[in-house]
């Protein structure tokens, strides 16, 4: 029995949703991921008269397509879809069935009007908690069109496929057998990536807000929800909905829940923005703010949108290394999310730069799947939790090098090494290995404010104790301000702030 008691309970549940017939064509060897694959379709064939299984052959063994009765639908899982893709297993059974996907329907009408042939791979692994958002909205577009096809990849279970395309970062899309993208994409963006983005002229047409809020992550949505519940025209720009939190695996400091992740907790937040009457503008990115009779901000896509007050809260990104080889190859050895990457280079040597909490976090997590680790902390002394050091002094494939200035990462078509400098002594020296796992820190996403209002030297954001800046009318919040502590909890507080701050000089004012 390949599911617990507790998941199949589960999983009865779900099945019971079910509207018709699905057909399971399933392409199987004699290895050991096949019995498993075997095991799994048919514990889900025992578990509903609507599910039946039928043995085919398909273009990799193992796998198997999810179709309805008398239809190819083009969904297929290469691989089990066990671990973070069961839930992309379970909705694929749900939509092929004929339950209507939980999407708003503009978005079915965009992919029900794509014209053409669209054949999409995904390479995932399957601790990996970005990878879902893709294939589910892969999936969503195989149900919905029959020009669209998709196909989930376990990289675990296909190595030398994986090898052989030189991926070393999950997800990565391919299209037509041609690189499409990688990292989380939501359904959204992808038929955005394909040609249908929003209208410029749609954006610039709205009427003024009273409130607009630039940044969709916990500050963004705290602020919105806030502005929204005093009843005001309240608007919310955001690149991509849950920010920074998306890259986030397991938060267990969010006062009240023990424990959740990062992509659910966004989830979260944009279901409960979306209860309000709060204009959601998705996959746009602010260039410019100016003070005038309102105050204006010009999207990258031409659009420029007005408010009384905006509030900040873009966030902050991974800070880079800066140095030759790290944009090169980027997502070519050089990864930024263990969690996501770690299976990719199981078995290999791989440096964790950074020796704070989740440089030494990366690195215990690392060393489970990895064959060997090293950190390189640029500081005389690791900067990380006791309690985590500790942990990785135990382990005993890792070495710390403290002390050591990175000074190149090094490869031909991908990482095959990286050379550092021995800041005490000035003696240079490079390392072997096949990956490099970058976590130094965060850098807040003020770049295009340049000029505009008081920032500090790192770039942060200077905020009064109402979450004011120094032009009046806007204000700030989350981990692009001079907050000390750049933390969820924090950021929603201060979110909450902005909101009430902005709107105490929309009474005033």
């Amino acid at each position: 029995m390949i599911l617990d008691k507790e998941i199949k309970a589960q999983l009865a549940q779900y099945l019971q949703l079910m509207e018709g017939d699905v057909l399971l064509k399933v392409s199987a060897g004699s290895d050991e991921v096949s019995r498993d694959m075997l095991d799994l379709v048919d514990e889900l064939a025992n578990m509903s008269s609507h599910i039946k299984v039928e043995k085919t052959e398909l273009q990799r063994t193992p796998s198997f397509s999810v179709n309805r009765a008398g239809e190819d639908t083009g969904v297929t899982f290469a691989g089990v879809p066990l671990g973070h893709e069961f839930t992309s297993l379970v909705l694929a059974l749900l939509q092929v069935s004929g339950r209507a996907p939980k999407v708003d329907q503009k978005l079915i009408d965009q992919v029900k009007n794509i014209k053409g042939e669209y054949h999409f791979e995904s390479y995932i692994s399957l601790t990996c908690h970005n990878c879902p958002d893709v294939v589910q909205a892969l999936n969503i577009m195989s149900t919905l069109n029959p020009g669209i096809t998709h196909t989930m990849i376990d990289g675990a279970a296909f190595k030398e496929e994986v090898e052989s395309k030189d991926i070393m970062a999950v997800p990565t899309v391919f299209l037509n057998g041609e690189s499409f993208g990688s990292g989380r994409m939501t359904l959204e963006e992808i038929i955005a990536k394909m040609g249908s983005g929003s209208d410029a002229s749609e954006l610039s047409d709205k009427e003024p807000f009273d409130v607009l809020v630039i940044g969709g992550g916990p500050a963004g949505a705290s602020a919105a929800i806030y502005a929204a519940r005093k009843g005001i025209r309240t608007g919310i720009v955001a690149e991509r909905f849950g920010g920074q939190i998306m890259d986030t695996l397991g938060i267990e400091n969010f006062i009240g829940t023990k424990y959740t992740e990062g992509p659910k907790l966004a989830a979260s937040l944009e279901e409960h923005v979306k209860e309000y009457t709060v204009d959601v503008m998705n996959l746009q990115r602010a260039k410019r703010l100016e003070k005038k009779d309102f105050i204006a901000v010009e999207l990258e896509n031409g659009a420029v949108l007005r408010s009384k007050t905006v509030i900040l809260s873009t966030g902050a990104r991974w800070r880079n290394v800066g140095v030759p080889g790290e944009k090169e190859f980027k997502n070519k050895g050089v990864a930024y999310c263990p969690h996501c990457d770690g299976p990719l280079f199981a078995g290999k040597d791989v440096a964790v730069i950074g020796g704070g909490n989740s440089g030494i976090e990366a690195a215990i997590d690392l060393a489970g799947i990895v064959k060997h680790v090293t950190v390189l902390e640029f500081a005389p002394e690791l900067k990380a939790d006791s309690v985590l050091q500790e942990r990785l002094y135990s382990l005993p494939n890792v070495t710390v090098i403290k002390n050591a200035q990175t000074k190149e990462i090094t490869g031909t078509d991908k990482v095959n090494g990286i050379s550092y400098i021995e800041r005490e002594t000035g003696a240079e020296h490079h390392i072997e290995l096949q990956g490099i796992f970058v976590q130094i820190g965060l850098v807040p996403n003020t770049d295009w404010l340049e000029g505009t209002l008081e920032r500090t030297r790192m770039g942060e954001i200077v905020v009064d104790n109402h979450g004011a800046t120094s032009v009046p009318g806007v204000f700030a919040a989350g981990d692009c301000t001079n907050s000390p502590y750049k933390q969820i909890i924090i950021s929603m507080g201060s979110g909450a702030t902005a909101a009430l701050g902005a709107f105490d000089y929309l009474i005033r004012n």
